[in-house]
């Protein structure tokens, strides 16, 4: 049972919390009777077994948690009446209004989003509220202290309370003005799903269909270009999500994986919104990455994948948003079609600024290419240094893979 608990807590606590944000109407108060949910969760389950609508059961608990917890400051505290009021006036079938739930992470994006909120405050804030991952999660992806973090956070929080910012999806006038951020968080979003920064998975499948859901709804709500391109790049991506581990759960990198495991139908409708998305004078940043993705799904085979022009794509998407991962991902595209040597000196040179030091996949790469030349010794030294800054254990198992295989090589005996 507490196994069963545990996966209902990683694929729908979000989806519980941005539904007990709407509710209760404050982040700490949600957040705080997500947690009394889950308790009683697994107080009551074990004996009562799992209730037929567990998101249901865990929102309604939830609520009612907060509702106790309110009563009881209500007697010392009479600024707390009116709080509690308002949470019994909530009617109870919101609760089960599923085009309301559909809408709460979207509602919660939005809010997170909103302008009169820093832009490193709002990414730190989603992430947390929305992906779930803790302050020092974050701090490990942006290179930044944890408590660095978690002060950017309660900003935000201070900020919503203060200034009274709806919890709401804006007017169609407003949307345009908070897509950029708004998409820049699903993205996010993705990502986390797509490669998990730490834990037992490649892939957290319930974070990347969560995205691919929200970009729809917002695809719906506004018909952009860039809106199309960031669900073509995600449902490209995601459609070799089965190919990407094996059934012990190790990572299987692009070129050897099994593509008919592929999904050709998302892999269809990618290619189609692509194709949308490319009709405008200036392709945004997803849409670039979109057509990248577009080249591995389009390749038959990992040999007679166009590595140039990927690593044509990836000149646009420099020019378009310029960033050292960028031109690390660029790197690797240029040694696929020019050799290791060129690919080698490119990392060497963003290492040289003093960028992406502790960025695991740049040293990886750097691995590689080492690898690719013969340099054992100075291969396994750079897959060692990778290893000490990776989180995710499927990495880690390639890359100790990666070290074994050079240690045990035939030159080295």
């Amino acid at each position: 049972m507490e196994s069963v608990i545990e996966e209902i807590y990683r694929t729908q606590s979000r989806r519980v919390l941005a539904t007990l944000i709407r509710l209760l109407g404050d982040f700490d108060r949600a957040e705080e009777a997500l947690q009394d949910a889950f308790a009683a969760a697994a107080r009551t389950w074990p004996t009562d077994g799992v209730p037929g609508n567990p998101f249901a059961w865990l929102v309604s608990t939830g609520r009612f948690k907060a509702i106790d917890t309110i009563r009881r400051r209500a007697r010392f505290d009479a600024s707390q009446h009116h709080i509690e009021d308002s949470l019994y006036s909530v009617d109870t079938t919101e609760i089960g209004d599923m085009e309301a739930i559909e809408d709460d992470m979207l509602r919660l994006i939005f809010t997170c989003c909103h302008p009169a909120i820093p832009s490193d405050a709002q990414t730190a804030m989603a992430l947390r509220e929305i992906c779930g991952l803790t302050t020092e999660e974050i701090a490990h992806a942006f290179i930044v202290p944890a408590p660095t973090v978690a002060q950017r956070i309660v900003r935000a929080k201070n900020r919503i309370r203060a200034a009274n910012i709806p919890y709401e999806v804006p007017g169609r006038d407003a949307l345009p003005q908070r897509l950029d951020q708004v998409l820049h968080v699903i993205y996010l979003v993705f990502n986390e799903g797509y490669s998990a920064s730490s834990g037992e998975d490649v892939v957290r499948a319930d974070l990347t269909a969560e995205a691919i859901r929200l970009a729809r709804l917002l695809l719906a709500l506004l018909p952009h270009p860039d809106a199309r391109g960031l669900l073509a790049l995600m449902l490209l991506q995601d459609s070799r999500r089965l190919a990407r581990s094996n059934e012990q759960g190790s990572l299987v990198l692009l070129a050897d994986q099994d593509r008919s495991l592929w999904d050709r139908a998302k892999i269809a409708e990618g290619l189609a919104l692509l194709a949308e998305a490319m009709r405008v004078a200036e392709i945004s940043a997803y849409t670039a990455q979109a057509a990248i993705a577009a080249e591995h799904a389009r390749a038959p085979t990992a040999e007679e994948t166009d590595w140039r022009r990927i690593a044509f794509y990836y000149d646009l998407l420099l020019a378009a948003q310029p960033s050292p991962i960028v031109e690390l991902n660029r790197a690797v595209a240029i040694s696929m079609a020019e050799g290791p040597a060129k690919g080698l000196d490119l990392v060497d040179a963003i290492l040289g600024r003093q960028e992406l030091r502790s960025y695991h996949l740049a040293h990886s790469a750097r691995a590689d290419f080492l690898r690719r030349l013969g340099r054992t010794e100075e291969a396994i030294a750079a897959y060692q240094t990778a290893l000490s800054l990776c989180r995710q254990e499927p990495e880690q198992a390639f890359l100790r893979k990666r070290i074994s295989e050079l240690a045990a090589a035939p030159e080295r005996q």
